[in-house]
């Protein structure tokens, strides 16, 4: 048991009754990761608030109900191969990391990459790999994923993206057509091409790269 584990419970709480988060493998994971662990010193006491907080170099640690319904998407089972693009502060690879066989990161920032990375060991993660590098274009080495997550808003889904999302996996991006304001958007490759379904708004650090905002 730690301090924060009874604001832990009400975010969880929240995230099952008020947000509807049906995945309780989600739920579950959500109620064991130390999301404070990831937060600036500063900001530990509202780690478990219902909002995104900052970390460095202008970025976001993204609301928890964002990070539940993104990783929810995904439908993860266990055995993927996932891209995450927008490290961050770690947290969503640690999710996803609990959930999924092996994360690929990728963080434009470096030094955020290496923080992430560090974290993450710290927590004995040794399934997630994070690379300094323009997140639009992937990582195409360990390509195809059956699932990839963008954490930062896009005016498009980046084409090498859906390139190298495998027949059947499920990518999960906000594209919108500022960069203020997105919408949550879930593709999935067929045989024949890509269907997408709309999940609602929500507001997202850019997406800065080669495929993104310049």
């Amino acid at each position: 048991m730690d301090e924060f584990q009874i604001p832990r419970i009400r975010m969880v709480e929240k995230l099952r009754g008020h947000y509807k988060i049906a995945d309780e493998r989600v739920l579950d994971v959500m109620n064991r990761l130390p999301r404070h662990h990831f937060v600036p010193e500063a900001l530990k006491s509202q780690a478990y608030k219902d909002n995104a907080l900052p970390i460095a170099g202008g970025q976001t640690i993204s609301q928890p109900f964002i990070v539940a319904r993104m990783t929810e998407l995904l439908e993860l089972t266990g055995k993927e191969r996932v891209l995450e693009i927008g490290a961050g502060s770690g947290y969503q690879s640690a999710v996803l990391a609990s959930l999924a066989r092996k994360i690929f990161a990728v963080e434009r920032i470096p030094n955020l990459a290496k923080e992430a990375l560090e974290k993450l060991r710290k927590l004995g993660f040794q399934n997630v790999s994070v690379r300094n590098a323009d997140g639009t274009n992937g990582w195409e080495v360990y390509a195809p994923f059956e699932a990839i997550l963008v954490a930062a808003g896009g005016p498009s889904v980046p084409e090498p993206l859906l390139q190298q999302l495998e027949v059947g996996g499920m990518l999960v991006i906000p594209i919108g057509d500022n960069q203020k304001t997105q919408t949550l958007v879930r593709v999935i490759r067929t045989e024949k091409g890509f269907e997408s379904s709309d999940f609602g708004p929500c507001a997202f650090v850019p997406l800065i790269g080669e495929h993104g905002w310049k």
